[in-house]
């Protein structure tokens, strides 16, 4: 799981469950189940979501959700690559589909795993040390790192953004930046870099980082709050990035950031433990998360929906059907019928599931899911990124 949010619990598993490798796990075999009629008549086709298992457990998984046939498929990675002995790896933490290529981020198995993004079928890895969350731009691939070991230090290194050539597959250049980076966003010839500084509690950092892309130097330090994780922009030029607080006295918030002045112009009042953009709409999941993930069970969360253009809320509660969710963890909206993804970690140890929402937040279907769903990337008939 992902281990900022929980210094202590999930070091602590890390080190109490010995790594494991494909090798010493059974195979498990892809499961498919019927949840919906078939559906087309759009661009997208259906969509990938990464669980990212427990960590130390060596369980990231990947189902696949088709419109066209209306089928869940569960685990498909392991049974489209066999000869893959280690299987997709250790905890799962980002996916998005560039061109051709679905890549999966697994951070600590430390490498980038690249695949057909019509097929899953294994294409090649690369290794990027304790990566955490990829964007693109120009034919290159960005991968933000905590560019050293995973456990809390006080005196821990800052992080660095790897640059990919997607092509290749190759690294091409390196910069560092602040101390544990999370999230990334590309505006114009610029990369701005949510710092996190996680392994450093209670010294967080506070900044994002502004990179050119061009001369792949830090142009600028942004200082915004502690501790910060997600990252969305709108089409207006503003960046939404999220603060996790410290887990007590300080909650999370989200801020936003002009990317022309590269200034703070204010902030939105709420906790985001999850945010989506689509279109005018930044769909969040609204829970002060705590560092021990037990006190996390049975929260209540508050599903926004704030409208950039016009500035204001429109929603506290996107879910309008009375749905209980036990852990709500993942978050992504379909880009063309604007239906609503929520996944449920449930206890973070056991299989989680996935329910889909209209765009009225009534339940359409729930889903069984691998350990601990997470992210999602749809897919298009011509497979290019369709909204990570």
């Amino acid at each position: 799981m992902r281990h900022p949010l929980n210094t202590g619990l999930a070091l602590g598993l890390l080190l109490s469950v010995a790594a494991g490798c494909r090798g010493d796990l059974p195979l498990i075999h892809s499961e498919e189940e019927d949840v919906t009629p078939p559906y087309s008549g759009g661009h997208i086709t259906g969509f990938y979501l990464l669980n990212e298992g427990n960590m130390g457990s060596n369980k990231a998984t990947l189902d696949y959700f088709d419109y066209t046939t209306g089928m869940y498929a569960r685990n498909i990675y392991n049974e489209r690559n066999p000869d893959v002995v280690k299987g997709l790896g250790d905890v799962g933490n980002d996916i998005a589909i560039y061109g051709d290529k679905l890549y999966a981020v697994i951070n600590c198995s430390h490498m980038v795993e690249v695949m057909d993004a019509h097929t899953a079928k294994h294409i090649g890895s690369i290794d990027v040390s304790n990566c955490r969350y990829i964007t693109f731009c120009n034919g290159k691939a960005y991968v933000s790192s905590y560019a050293g070991p995973v456990q809390t230090d006080p005196e821990a290194r800052p992080g660095k953004i790897v640059e990919i050539d997607t092509i290749s597959l190759q690294k091409t250049r390196e910069v560092v930046v602040g101390y544990q980076p999370e999230e990334m966003t590309v505006i114009g010839n610029q990369l701005f870099v949510a710092n996190s500084g996680g392994y450093r509690y209670p010294n967080y950092d506070r900044t994002v980082s502004v990179v050119d892309l061009q001369s792949f130097q830090v142009t600028n330090t942004i200082d915004v709050a502690i501790n910060l994780h997600r990252m969305e922009q709108d089409r207006y030029g503003n960046i939404y990035v999220s603060s996790r607080g410290d887990y007590s006295d300080i909650g999370s918030d989200i801020y936003i950031i002009d990317s022309h002045t590269q200034k703070v112009t204010g902030q939105l009042g709420f906790a985001a433990s999850e945010m989506w953009m689509s279109g005018d709409s930044l769909y969040v999941i609204s829970m002060n998360m705590s560092q021990n993930h037990e006190d996390n069970l049975g929260k209540k969360a508050a599903y926004i929906i704030y409208d950039v253009k016009q500035q204001t809320v429109r929603t506290r509660s996107f879910i309008t059907d009375g749905t209980q969710i036990s852990l709500p963890y993942g978050l992504a909206v379909n880009p063309e019928s604007k239906e609503i993804f929520i996944t449920d970690a449930t206890n973070y140890v056991t299989p989680g599931y996935l329910y889909c929402f209209s765009p009225e937040g009534k339940l359409r279907w729930r889903i069984g899911t691998g350990d601990i769903p997470s992210r999602m990337v749809f897919t298009t008939s011509h497979h290019e990124d369709a909204g990570i």
